[in-house]
C-alpha cells in the first residue's frame, strides 16, 4: 500500500481469528472473506445466488375476494379486522443466503515476522505478507472470478475446498473432485441441498510456477513452488454442472496475476475514485490499523475511513443484485433474517448514497433486482388486492418477488408503498443522469395503475382512504398493525402518481394527478408531531426503530423546511419523540438522514455518535446490526456514506443545498465528486474560519435555487462551464 493508503484502505497487524473480521472483496456476483493467515489461510467464497431451499410456499395469498369486507370493517372502526386477513399459513422466511465453501491453503508451520494484512479500496485487493510469504486476492469485475495469488521461496502448500462452515446442514450431499492438469490441478466441490436436486458447485483452477503438484485427496499438495495462482468460481444450479467445461473456461482466462488485475482495476478503480471525503484528520491517526481507529470513535480519521470503506463495500456487493442484509458476504449458513433483501427499510438505506456518491453500478444492480421481479409484483397486486399494476414484497431472496413473508404481527402483504419506495432510487438516477429510462417509466405506470384500482374508498370529507394500510414495522398504540392512512402510504401514493404522470404526459398524467390530489393531507397529532397514521383517533407508538412515517422528508422532497415549513416542524417534532427501540444501526442512521434534511446538525451528530460509540464495526469495517458487534449486517457500513453526504450536500432537480447539517466536530474538510439531481458534479471545501467554497461542473444548462444558511438565491448553470461559489459554513 502507498503512504496515503490508510485513507483508501485499512490494515491489521494480525490475521483474522473470526470470519466477521476477515477482509472483504467482491464484484457484485462473487464475494470473498479473507483471513490472511500465512500458515493456514482460509478464503470463504460466496455468491449472490446461493440461497438454500427451505420448503416455503412462494405463492402470494389469494385474498382479493375478501378485500371489500375488510375495508368495510376497518372503515367502520374495527381496529383488529386485518389480523384475520391471511390465508392461514405460518410465517415463512425467504430462502436463506449461505456461503459456498472455504478455500484452504496450509503450509508447514513457520514463524512469520513483520506480518501485515490489508485491503486496498482503490483496487479491491486484499493482501497479507510477512517474511517469505505473500498472498493477494481480488474478485474480478472484468472476468467474474476470484483471483488468489500466493508467492514465496520454496512454497509448500496443501490446498483443498472445504464445505465445513458454521451451520452447514448435516444433510448436504458433498462431493469432491481433484485432477492434475498441465498447469497444476483442477479442484471442485459439489454440495447438493437436502431434499431436492438443486446444488452449488465450486471450481478452482490451480496454476503452479516452479514446483510439483501431487494429489492428496480431497485436494492437492504443491511443493517447491515460487508462486501459486488460484482462479475460483461457484455456480448454483439444478442437476449436474460440467466441471470439465468450467475448468476449460478458467484456463481460457489470462493466467498472469498482473494481467488479470489490470483488467479488473480498469473497472473497479474508475468507480471507486469518483468521490472522496477528507475531514482533515491527523496523519498519525490515518496510519493506524482499523481496529485501533475503532477505539477512537469520535476521531475524524475513523469517519474518513468508514466513508471510504462504505463506498468500497457497497460497490463490491453490487452487480447481479444490490447488497443483501449482509452485503455479499457471510461465513455462516444460519444467516440472520435469511440474509434477505429486506425492502421495507434496509435495502434502500444501504443504497441511499448511490446517485450522489457516483455509483451508478449500485443503482443498476438495484434496477436488475426490481425488473426481474416485476411479474411477481403483478401477481401480488392481483392476488391480495384484485388490482392491476404492481405491489412489491417486503422481503425477497432474489429469486421470488412474491409476497409470502407475513403474519399477524408483520402483515407485510398489506404494505402498498413498496413499489414507490423501491423505484425512487431509479428516479433519482434518471434525474442525476438527465435521462428517463423507458423501463422505469413502464414500472411507474404500473404503480399508478395499481393505485387507480386500489384507491376507491373515501372518507366523510371526500378524501381517498388507503385501506388497508401498514407502516413498517410499527402499529398504533391503540390498534392493530393493519389499519388506515399510514403516512408512508399517503406519501408513496402521491409521489408514485405524480412521478408516473411526469414520465407519461398526456391523458394518463391528468388522471393520475387528479387521483393524487384527492389523497388526504398528513395529520399533526396532539404532541405537535407528524402522525404516523393520518386517520383520526389512531395514536402514535414512538419507541420504534423504523421511521416509515417520515418518508415524505427522506428520501422524498414532499416535506421540506423551505416549501412546507409547518409540516417540516411537525416532522422534526416526530423525530424528537422517536425512540431507538432495540438500537438497530439502520434506525440510528435513518434518523440521521431525516435530521439532515431538516437541517438539524446536532441530531445528525447524536445519531452518528450512537453508531460510532456503540461498537458496531468489526475489524473488517463491515458492521453489525446491534451494538457490541452483534449480528453481522451491512446496514451501518453501507448507509453511513449517505449520511455524511446528506449533511454536506443535498439536491433536487431544481434546488441545491450546501452544508445544511454540518456537525461542529468536523470544522474543516473537502467532499469531492458528488453528483446532483440537476446534473452537476460538485467539489465542496470548508475551513475552520467558517469559509466554504464549491465548484460546480454542470452537464446541462439549468436554473436552480441555491440554499445556504444565509438564505436562497437563483443559480444559473451552463453545461460545460464550471461555476465557483463561496459561502459561510456556519
Amino acid at each position: 500500500m502507498t503512504a496515503t493508503a490508510p485513507v483508501h484502505g485499512t490494515w491489521e497487524p494480525r490475521p483474522a481469528a473470526r470470519w466477521e473480521d476477515a477482509f472483504l472483496s467482491g464484484n457484485g456476483h462473487h464475494g470473498a472473506l479473507v483471513f490472511g493467515d500465512p500458515n493456514s489461510e482460509r478464503v470463504i467464497v460466496t455468491h449472490h445466488t446461493l440461497v438454500r431451499p427451505n420448503g416455503r410456499d412462494p405463492r402470494p395469498p389469494q385474498l382479493a375476494d375478501g378485500l371489500p369486507a375488510l375495508q368495510d370493517r376497518l372503515l367502520a372502526g374495527d381496529r383488529t379486522a386485518a389480523e384475520s386477513f391471511t390465508d392461514g399459513r405460518p410465517l415463512q422466511w425467504v430462502q436463506p443466503f449461505h456461503p459456498a465453501f472455504q478455500v484452504r491453503l496450509r503450509r508447514p508451520p513457520a514463524d512469520c515476522p513483520d506480518y501485515r494484512r490489508d485491503v486496498d479500496f482503490t483496487t479491491g485487493v486484499v493482501g497479507a505478507a510477512c517474511a517469505g510469504w505473500t498472498g493477494r486476492l481480488f474478485v474480478s469485475r472484468a472476468d467474474d472470478v476470484i483471483v488468489h495469488h500466493v508467492t514465496g521461496p520454496d512454497l509448500t502448500l496443501d490446498i483443498d475446498l472445504d464445505h465445513r462452515l458454521p451451520g452447514a446442514p448435516t444433510g448436504l450431499g458433498v462431493g469432491h473432485g481433484a485432477v492434475l492438469t498441465p498447469e497444476g490441478a483442477l479442484l471442485s466441490l459439489r454440495a447438493r441441498y437436502p431434499d431436492g436436486d438443486r446444488a452449488c458447485t465450486g471450481v478452482t483452477q490451480v496454476t503452479v510456477t516452479g514446483g510439483t503438484t501431487t494429489l492428496v485427496p480431497p485436494g492437492v499438495r504443491v511443493e517447491g513452488a515460487r508462486s501459486v495462482l488460484l482462479l475460483t468460481r461457484v455456480h448454483r444450479h439444478t442437476g449436474e454442472l460440467d466441471v470439465v467445461a468450467e475448468g476449460r473456461a478458467l484456463r481460457d482466462l489470462p493466467q498472469e496475476y498482473d494481467e488479470l488485475l489490470d483488467r479488473h482495476t480498469a473497472l473497479h478503480r474508475t468507480a471507486y475514485e469518483r468521490v472522496t471525503l477528507d475531514l482533515g484528520a491527523d496523519p498519525a491517526e490515518r496510519a493506524l490499523p482499523g481496529s485501533e481507529l475503532l477505539t477512537r470513535p469520535r476521531g475524524a480519521a475513523l469517519l474518513e475511513r468508514l466513508f471510504a470503506a462504505g463506498r468500497y463495500h457497497l460497490l463490491s456487493a453490487s452487480g447481479l443484485f444490490p447488497p443483501r442484509l449482509t452485503g455479499l458476504w457471510t461465513g455462516d449458513w444460519n444467516t440472520a433474517w435469511s440474509g434477505a433483501f429486506t425492502q421495507d427499510a434496509n435495502l434502500n438505506l444501504q443504497t441511499a448514497s448511490a446517485a450522489a456518491a457516483a455509483l451508478p453500478e449500485v443503482t443498476e444492480a438495484h434496477a436488475r433486482l426490481v425488473r426481474r421481479q416485476l411479474p411477481d409484483w403483478r401477481d401480488n397486486a392481483r392476488a391480495v388486492f384484485g388490482a392491476r399494476g404492481v405491489v412489491a414484497p417486503a422481503h425477497t431472496d432474489g429469486e421470488s418477488g412474491h409476497a409470502y413473508h407475513y403474519n399477524r404481527e408483520y402483515p407485510l402483504h398489506l404494505w402498498t408503498a413498496g413499489a414507490d419506495w423501491l423505484l425512487k432510487p431509479l428516479v433519482d438516477h434518471d434525474e442525476t443522469q438527465g435521462t428517463r429510462d423507458p423501463r422505469t417509466a413502464e414500472a411507474l405506470a404500473e404503480v399508478a395503475l395499481f393505485y387507480e384500482d386500489f384507491l376507491t374508498r373515501t372518507d366523510e370529507h371526500g378524501h381517498l382512504v388507503v385501506v388497508p394500510s401498514y407502516s413498517p414495522e410499527n402499529r398504533p398504540a391503540n390498534a392493530s398493525w393493519g389499519t388506515l392512512n399510514a403516512a408512508m402510504d399517503l406519501s408513496a401514493a402521491r409521489h408514485a402518481l405524480r412521478t408516473a404522470a411526469a414520465y407519461h404526459p398526456g391523458p394518463d398524467a391528468d388522471r393520475w394527478h387528479a387521483l393524487a390530489d384527492r389523497l388526504p393531507p398528513h395529520r399533526i397529532n396532539e404532541d405537535g408531531a407528524l402522525a404516523e397514521w393520518a386517520w383520526p383517533g389512531l395514536e402514535d407508538s414512538y419507541d420504534h426503530r423504523h421511521l416509515s412515517h417520515l418518508y415524505g422528508v427522506w428520501p422524498l422532497d414532499e416535506i421540506t423546511p423551505y416549501d412546507t415549513p409547518e409540516l417540516a416542524a411537525a416532522a422534526h417534532r416526530a423525530l424528537e419523540l422517536r425512540g431507538a427501540e432495540n438500537d438497530s444501526a439502520h434506525g440510528h442512521l435513518h434518523h440521521a438522514l431525516v435530521a439532515a434534511r431538516l437541517r438539524d446538525a446536532d441530531r445528525v451528530a447524536h445519531a452518528l455518535g450512537q453508531v460510532l460509540d456503540g461498537d458496531f464495526f468489526h475489524a473488517s469495517l463491515m458492521s453489525a446490526h446491534y451494538p457490541k458487534r452483534h449480528v453481522y449486517n451491512a446496514d451501518a457500513a453501507h448507509t453511513l456514506p449517505a449520511v455524511l453526504i446528506e449533511m454536506l450536500v443535498q439536491s433536487t432537480p431544481d434546488r441545491l443545498v450546501l452544508l445544511p447539517a454540518l456537525p461542529a466536530a468536523y470544522p474543516s474538510g473537502a467532499l469531492r465528486g458528488v453528483r446532483t439531481r440537476f446534473g452537476a458534479e460538485i467539489d465542496l471545501t470548508w475551513s475552520r474560519d467558517g469559509a466554504a467554497t464549491a465548484v460546480l461542473r454542470p452537464s446541462r444548462t439549468v436554473r436552480v435555487e441555491f440554499r445556504t444558511s444565509s438564505g436562497a438565491e437563483p443559480l444559473d448553470l451552463v453545461a460545460g462551464e464550471d461555476r465557483a461559489l463561496t459561502l459561510r459554513a456556519r
